[in-house]
């Protein structure tokens, strides 16, 4: 069943978003729904804020405020049961219809992430399959598996240029 799950945004009052995320759990966990409902993320970041004595503290913030990330099975009685929540105004989308995130958007928030096994290292020769430079060729510079990039070496035009890559874009010779 959790296959069709999605990632969906619901809208909250602002400064709800805490509790419409503890309510919805303890209806799910009381109903016993936790095939159907899987997730629910508030996106945070720590910014740096200057008081004014002239100190910097990090404060946690959200980035998204007065919404809430849920990853569920979209069901008349997942909907109802969101819906109804204390502090919810709806589900982003077109009237009563709640369009899920597509997984380009889901990656990039950072919600999900999808494991890419690199079978190159550095020095190996590669080709490009992905992008406007696929088919040429070139010698692996550096990885960042954190950041999801490689540096590639490629002969364009008579001269090595480097190309920043992503990891899945490359495979090797």
């Amino acid at each position: 069943m959790s296959d069709s799950a999605k990632w969906y945004v619901i809208h909250t009052y602002s400064g709800y978003e805490n509790a419409v995320k503890t309510s919805i759990e303890k209806f799910v966990a009381g109903r016993g729904m936790e095939d159907k409902i899987l997730r629910m993320e508030i996106p945070m970041e720590t910014v740096k804020e200057v008081t004014d004595s002239g100190a910097t503290k990090e404060v946690e913030r959200k980035v998204f405020p007065g919404y809430v990330l849920i990853k569920m099975v979209m069901t008349d009685e997942t909907w109802h049961l969101v819906r109804n929540v204390r502090g919810v105004t709806g589900f982003v989308g077109t009237a009563n219809k709640a369009i899920p995130l597509t997984e380009e958007e889901v990656l990039a928030m950072g919600m999900e992430k999808h494991e890419i096994v690199v079978k190159y290292q550095v020095g190996d020769h590669v080709r490009i399959v992905d992008g406007p430079l696929s088919t040429f060729t070139g010698v692996v510079e550096e990885i960042e598996p954190e950041k999801n990039r490689v540096s590639v070496m490629v002969c364009m035009f008579g001269r090595e240029t480097p190309v920043e890559l992503e990891l899945d874009q490359v495979e090797t010779i």
